[in-house]
């Protein structure tokens, strides 16, 4: 197989022309403050791994149209890579252009998945030009720090999961060139779950398959050797945890359980990568959302994962129990000593309750977040070019009734993309969401024009399934009982941008730190909205759970006086808490077993 590091034959992984096999974790430099890249990599290096796998968030590279991507600062992959390659570990990249990941958007830019009439991840020109345009940004990049230039880049995926969404063959040899036409030269592998079904849809001749499952691992090794019988098998997500929906309970993998499934694919000679091996966090707008046929599935800001290494970095005892199996692999009983740096907990700050000022209301704040434009119907997110936060609607209708004969009208938002707060004549009257959306609010009207204002959130775009791609916002319209409402105007709330100067009239809190040092905010009396950080917006908070905390490493605050802002969305709180332990809250009950997992 050319002259790659890695390649294989007889079923057998070789390096170098030696059998062997990948220990290898996942760790996403997009959600992992670049000042703890190389702790956290130190981390997997001592739980026995050779090896750190990476996706390729586009969007957080390249999230407007027409700016060339931005691999600086934060988003500079090549330096995650070359710090990887300093800690002694090679490098899987999982360069998409599609990543799932609970990501927002599967790692689309939502100015690529707004284009009208778009077909996504298949052989259409506006869909394979614009990763074209992408991919020449980004493999120099990878390909420059290949094995085969000294680097430490041993393989590269082809997409990722296709099988669990399309079937068009030819648009994954469309990827595996345009892979080989940027110079990758290591090798290059598919990933889709361990049955047929999936293998259908996502494998091609002559490119190495691999699998993505959590469990019955034994059975997805007897379908490789009977459907790929010349290749290794490797399962290059093995989910040792689970991630989280906003409403749902916390998910717990007991370390024995997820051990001893990585124990029979590694017993059987595979090769295995951890996924999470830290999940890091869901920083700013992040975090994606899954759809199950009918709801909405907002993910978390946190993105911990139940992982080995949390998400403020402490080593849990499912670090314990596959550092365990990952030496065990190498023929190696007596584990050596961890590195004393590692045992030691990071510096907290001490938990305090810290009063949170008021602020100017939600409603004057969102209305004077940018310049309305206006539109007949209802514009979408990405008709106004934005990719995630809000968007004010605002618009007179006419409630009907007398003055002398109030009657009640239902409001009916088709096609709401996420959540709609509303207000009549600047009074608050309610919620709706998908579930609602259609049902409605009951108004009562006098027949005489009133102003309606509805603040549209984005919760997170899918990033998994068939509705992969859709839009936000207001996708049909606003119905006054059967009637639609038009004349619209639409504000823009472009939260991730939001600077010091927007921030001014938010609520506030202040405290001061002797040093940086990890804490966790918690807003007990508050409902929903999104916090910041000395003007880094950290995520969203939501009061109906699980994750009660949020984490703020160490990085992100200042010796001295730092500044949190609150916008609130719905009940504010008065105070807020710096805790000395994350809270992500009540687990699920029962351990997470095939059925969650595959």
């Amino acid at each position: 197989m050319n002259n790659a590091l890695l390649s294989y034959r007889d079923a057998v992984l070789h390096r170098s022309g030696e059998p062997y096999r990948i220990l290898a974790g996942a760790i996403h430099y997009f959600r992992v403050h670049p000042d703890l890249w190389r702790d956290r990599l130190r981390r997997l290096k001592a739980m026995g791994a050779n090896t750190v796998d990476t996706y390729v968030a586009w969007n957080f590279h390249q999230p407007t149209r027409g700016q060339a991507p931005d691999f600086t600062g934060w988003r500079d992959l090549g330096r995650f890579i070359d710090t990887a390659a300093e800690e002694g570990l090679e490098v899987i990249v999982r360069p998409g252009p599609y990543i799932c990941a609970e990501w927002d958007n599967g790692g689309f830019p939502a100015w690529l998945t707004g284009i009208p009439g778009i077909g996504l991840r298949c052989l259409d020109p506006a869909f394979t030009g614009a990763i074209e345009e992408w991919f020449g940004h980004l493999l120099p990049i990878i390909a420059s720090r290949q094995a085969s230039a000294g680097g430490p880049v041993v393989a590269v995926q082809i997409e990722n999961e296709y099988g669990s969404y399309g079937d068009d063959h030819e648009y994954i040899r469309w990827n595996r060139r345009v892979l080989e036409d940027g110079g990758i030269t290591e090798l290059l592998f598919t990933a889709d779950g361990g049955t047929d079904y999936f293998l259908d849809g996502g494998s091609v001749e002559g490119t190495w398959a691999t699998a993505t499952l959590g469990s019955r691992g034994d059975e997805a090794i007897e379908t490789w050797k009977r459907r790929r019988p010349d290749e290794p098998f490797f399962n290059v997500e093995f989910w040792g945890g689970w991630f989280d929906h906003w409403g749902e309970h916390h998910h717990r993998r007991d370390a024995a359980d997820a051990a001893a499934e990585a124990r029979k694919m590694l017993d059987a000679g595979g090769s295995l990568c951890v996924y999470m091996a830290h999940g890091g966090t869901n920083f700013g707008l992040g975090s994606g959302s899954n759809h199950d046929g009918t709801m909405l599935q907002p993910t978390v800001t946190s993105y911990d994962s139940d992982a080995p290494i949390a998400e403020n970095g402490e080593l849990t005892p499912k670090f314990h129990a596959l550092r365990r199996e990952f030496y065990r692999a190498q023929g190696i009983e007596d584990l050596p000593e961890l590195p004393a740096g590692l045992l030691t907990s990071a510096p907290v700050l001490p938990a305090q309750s810290l009063p949170l000022s008021p602020g100017t209301e939600l409603l004057e704040v969102v209305r004077a977040a940018s310049a309305p434009i206006a539109s007949v119907k209802p514009l979408t997110f990405e008709q106004l070019g934005l990719d995630g936060g809000m968007v004010l609607y605002a618009a007179e209708a006419i409630l009907p009734g007398r003055a002398d004969a109030p009657t009640e009208s239902r409001l009916k938002i088709m096609g709401l993309h996420d959540r709609a707060y509303i207000w009549v004549n600047g009074a608050y009257v309610g919620v709706l969401d998908d579930q609602t959306a259609a049902e409605g609010l009951t108004l009562i009207g006098t027949g005489i024009p009133a102003r309606l204002e509805i603040l549209v959130e984005n919760l997170g775009r899918i990033n998994y399934g068939p509705f992969t791609g859709q839009g936000k916002g207001i996708l049909g319209g606003v119905l006054i009982n059967q009637r639609y409402t038009f004349h619209w105007t639409q504000t823009p709330v472009a939260l991730g941008e939001w600077t010091e100067k927007d921030l001014a009239d938010l609520p506030e809190a202040e405290f001061t730190a002797r040093e940086p040092a990890d804490t966790y905010f918690a807003l007990p009396e508050s409902t929903k909205g999104f916090l910041w950080l000395n003007g880094f917006l950290l995520g969203r908070y939501w009061n109906k759970g699980p994750q009660v905390t949020l984490y703020a490493p160490a990085p992100l605050l200042r010796a001295g006086r730092n500044s949190i802002r609150v916008l609130e969305l719905g009940d504010p709180g008065a105070v807020i808490e710096l805790r000395e332990k994350p809270d992500l809250g009540p687990e699920q009950a029962g351990p997470i077993g095939a059925a969650d997992l595959t």
